[in-house]
């Protein structure tokens, strides 16, 4: 019997059409967008099928990226019940993950990530946040650089590890374009500041982390049926109490993505993602040698089920 790690994307992974053949072609998906509609008031067909700017506004982005994953997740259970070995995910993923391990309901979990969003976006509203990718530097040249600029009152953080010399950072979007040529000079192949108005996994959200908490109490239902691993602390938890502390201190601090393969890739045969496109898919091609299949569509679902 293989062992497979079960993960969900983040934001970033959204795009129009996402989710379109399985609401075509699966009753299960046409109920879950009905319900995700109805929990927060949000035509979702119209969201995720027509062109449109609010799918990438943080509020909506979240729900959007979370019902794809929880669909996907749940055709495959449909099609063939598979338990995974443990599950995480790369930021808003890990929330997708803990839910979908049983740790709250359906609806309870597009409420609390369309909140989510809403507080994110809320924290940084005038702040002039963003985020940058960082390309070509090892991490601790990388850190000691940020740790510098913070001593003379720039806000720059390590944000996201999500591979070998590839880090987001996130801060003060005037800050980051200022340290571009500095960070290029260090040996950067590239920096890039992202379309964001948030700044995620730094401490320019901690104004929120009271209202996230009781934001968690109020949604999250029970302990998870499978171990989930933490973006923040690359441990495994399971249990509401633990999720509740480890999913609000993921808002400020870094999400260990790269860590969180390399610790437990030697305990899987492999990773199933769950949700649109194959970013994570990506990623671990230059993390591990272990096969990643994905569910987003027809095609990847017919793939990693004959696989199972």
């Amino acid at each position: 019997m293989k062992k497979y790690a079960f993960i969900f994307p983040g934001q970033g992974s959204q795009s129009v059409g996402m989710g379109k053949e399985f609401y075509e072609n699966f009753t299960l998906a046409k109920e879950l967008f009905d319900e995700a509609s109805e929990a927060i008031k949000v035509d979702m067909k119209d969201l995720l099928f027509t062109p449109n700017d609010n799918l990438n506004l943080t509020q909506y982005t979240q729900p959007a990226i979370f019902l794809i994953s929880y669909i996907a997740h749940s055709i495959l259970q449909q099609e063939h019940p598979t338990m995974p070995s443990l599950a995480f995910g790369h930021s808003l993923g890990e929330v997708s993950a803990f839910v979908v391990a049983n740790g709250a309901e359906f609806s309870s979990g597009v409420k609390l990530v369309h909140t989510r969003g809403a507080l994110m976006a809320k924290a940084c509203e005038g702040q002039d946040a963003g985020m940058m990718v960082v390309v070509g530097l090892e991490d601790s040249v990388l850190e000691s650089f940020c740790q510098k600029a913070q001593s003379s009152n720039k806000k720059i953080w390590c944000a996201n590890y999500n591979g070998d010399g590839q880090i987001v950072l996130a801060g003060k979007k005037s800050d980051l374009s200022a340290c571009e040529s500095d960070i290029k000079a260090l040996g950067a192949k590239r920096t890039l500041l992202l379309p964001m108005s948030v700044a995620s996994h730094c401490p320019m959200l901690e104004s929120i982390l009271d209202e996230f908490g009781a934001l968690l109490e109020e949604n999250l239902s029970g302990d998870a049926s499978v171990p989930i691993l933490s973006n923040a602390t690359i441990q495994t938890y399971q249990s509401k109490q633990e999720a509740k502390d480890l999913l609000s201190k993921q808002l400020i601090t870094p999400v260990l993505y790269k860590q969180s393969i390399l610790k437990i890739d030697s305990q899987v045969d492999g990773y199933i993602e769950f949700g649109n496109g194959n970013v994570l898919k990506g990623l671990n091609k230059r993390l591990s040698q272990k096969l990643t299949y994905n569910v987003s569509n027809l095609a990847t679902l017919k793939e990693t089920l004959e696989t199972l």
